[in-house]
């Protein structure tokens, strides 16, 4: 592990619900030394950042850190959704000895990505063209559906989370509805998430098999993934189709909630995946349609995120706007 920027070194992570990522970073600067961990080996996220940082030597101990985690951060103790972990953010800061943690929201640091990324990390889908000074829309399915809007703020940019994927999952057809009775039945409320997430694909698959009076098997999000896209198995690929279709209509509702005129940014584990099924899915055709607001969704960009590590890219941003960062002051201690 090395880094030849000067400045003070951060930790950051992004903590989802299956795993964990860590990496070191200057603020501001491009992120290293990354490594992948489950959730699921550790407690806790101070026992996983303890053995990621065990291989760290001395002189690049970090001082100060960024986490995003896939939870609402609304005071100092966060319980992730889609995990066991609960922890308190300052004892965090107190165990791995830093001088200041900033914990965000995951889809916080995924939208901060989107002003530094390069056209090598984005694929964009359909047509469209960002405004600029407007509204970013971002979202992402992974083991959880997350959703954040980037908002213009003078020479900035501000993320808000949010939680969207939370939302009623609305059917734009029978067919649809049909996958969604059945749904209903087993979850009452169902959100975006039971359907756009690495759980929600086995939802889906089972949902369909069902409606369409066929046996689902034991499946999990990588099969129901690899078989559609071989297009071995034709549930697996109805099952991606009515994916990526839903996911369109939730895409194309959040431009007209938010006024995302300045593009849809899609992330997470699932869709970058998908690259070559989406420009012949009715993905797009669902952002589009949005009957006399047709034109409005038309006009704005759809892109995939193929950064390995977007939420890298907003937590060494985010930590090299803190003022302590800039003006060499220390946190709590």
């Amino acid at each position: 592990m090395s880094a030849s920027v000067s400045g003070p070194v951060g930790v950051i992570a992004d903590i989802g619900g299956t795993n964990v990522r860590f990496a070191l970073c200057r603020p501001g600067k491009e992120a290293y030394a990354e490594q992948t961990l489950p959730c699921a080996d550790f407690p806790g996220p101070v026992e996983a950042a303890r053995a990621y940082l065990a291989n760290v030597p001395a002189p690049l101990w970090p001082t100060i850190g960024a986490f995003a985690v896939a939870s609402p951060i609304t005071g100092d103790v966060v319980t992730l959704t889609n995990h066991s972990w609960r922890f308190s953010i300052e004892d965090l800061r107190r165990a791995l000895g830093l001088r200041h943690l900033e914990i965000v929201n995951d889809f916080v640091a995924i939208a901060l990505c989107v002003p530094r990324l390069t056209g090598d990390h984005c694929f964009q889908v359909g047509g469209g063209t960002p405004v600029p000074a407007t509204p970013i829309g971002v979202l992402g399915a992974g083991t959880g559906l997350g959703v954040a809007v980037l908002l213009p703020e003078d020479t900035r940019w501000r993320a808000l989370p949010t939680e969207g994927g939370h939302v009623t999952m609305p059917a734009v057809d029978d067919h649809e509805n049909a996958v969604l009775t059945v749904l209903r039945r087993r979850f009452g409320h169902v959100s975006a998430e039971r359907i756009l997430s690495g759980p929600g694909l086995v939802n889906l698959h089972s949902a369909l098999a069902e409606v369409n009076g066929q046996d689902a098997g034991p499946m999990d999000p990588a099969i129901v993934t690899e078989r559609g896209l071989a297009g071995e198995d034709r549930l697996c690929v109805e099952t991606l189709k009515m994916f990526l279709a839903m996911l369109g209509t939730v895409a194309g509702n959040l431009v007209l909630t938010t006024g995302a005129r300045g593009g849809i940014y899609i992330a997470g584990g699932i869709v970058p995946r998908l690259t070559t099924l989406l420009p012949v899915s009715l993905f797009r055709a669902r952002f589009e349609d949005k009957g006399r607001f047709r034109a409005y969704t038309t006009a704005v960009p759809t892109v995939v995120i193929t950064h390995p590590y977007p939420a890298f890219l907003g937590l060494s941003a985010l930590l090299g706007d803190l003022p302590l960062v800039s003006e060499g002051r220390g946190g709590e201690s």
